[in-house]
């Protein structure tokens, strides 16, 4: 029987899924002041455990908080698995928080007087609709991200490639999509190029060349699943490349998916209620290439 949630927490192990964490002040809770990595689980292990722990200790680094030793972020991440049937897809997701707010200014014994984080993990079944969004693809709305693609290079507060818990924007974005009939959101920066989707990696095909939107000049979230794709894409006979792209130029490409590690790859069916190139086949084979 597959379990619903399996719940982590250090110096415990696993404890009932409906055990209290959080304090009522906890800063992860009040103001969304923390860090967390999902991956997927297959087989029974977390796939690119490294690459997700490399990236929450770059999140954790831009948000000057105090990431616990990463043997110990290790530890969780075997504690859950240990207890997931290994035939199952799984979510596992690493949070970090600030902690209690009234650690953050009290007296704490540890050397640095750091306040102490919260930490736990959560371990859950992949949604049906993920699932399902990998087979039937998805019908996707663009949406303003409110700013021009370079503004988070030069404005380090608006957190640009770090994944913090600060999702209520990302949630709205798809509740929105959702009451327009469509099932994600592709943002779009205020001078007209596509950046990513608020859980998700824009990727595309372009002539033989497998394309994402660089990271590093424009402060999305570096998709750990988009990178290794593009690592690996001439084991699909494809270069690779950083490019920027409008929507309407993905009007004209080979095909255009989203990428993330729990729902993997989706084609992108329809943008803005029109069609996009889509040839399953090539869904198939990249997802065969991720072990979806």
């Amino acid at each position: 029987m597959t379990p619903a949630r399996i719940v982590v927490v250090p110096g415990k192990g696993v404890v009932p899924a409906d055990t209290p964490i959080l304090t009522a002040d906890d800063l992860g809770v009040l103001r969304g002041d923390g860090i967390f990595e999902t991956m997927h689980v297959r087989g029974g292990r977390p796939w690119l455990l490294d690459e997700h722990l490399d990236r929450m200790a770059r999140s954790a680094a831009r948000m000057g908080l105090a990431l616990p030793p990463r043997a110990e972020l290790v530890d969780l991440a075997e504690q859950a698995c240990a207890e997931w049937p290994p035939g199952v897809e799984g979510a596992l997701r690493l949070v970090c928080t600030r902690g209690p707010e009234s650690g953050a200014t009290g007296q704490d014994p540890r050397p640095g007087g750091a306040a102490p984080v919260t930490l736990f993990a959560t371990l859950s079944p992949v949604g049906q609709a993920s699932i399902e969004a990998r087979r039937v693809g998805l019908a996707v709305v663009t949406a303003t991200l409110g700013f021009a693609a370079g503004a988070r290079t030069d404005a380090p507060w608006l957190l640009g490639g770090v994944k913090s818990l600060s999702y209520a924007v990302n949630m709205a974005s798809q509740r929105w999509a959702a009451e327009q009939g469509a099932d994600d959101v592709l943002w779009v920066s205020s001078d007209g190029y596509a950046l990513e989707a608020p859980t998700a990696t824009l990727v595309w095909l372009s002539g033989g060349t497998l394309c994402t939107v660089p990271a590093g000049t424009t402060g999305i979230l570096p998709g750990t699943t988009a990178r290794w794709l593009l690592d690996h894409a001439d084991r699909l006979g494809w270069t690779a490349a950083e490019r920027m792209v409008t929507p309407a130029e993905l009007a004209r490409v080979d095909g255009a998916w989203l990428v993330s590690s729990v729902r993997g790859v989706a084609a992108i069916r329809t943008l803005d209620g029109a069609a996009l190139a889509a040839d399953p086949e090539r869904t198939a084979r990249i997802t065969a290439l991720l072990g979806y």
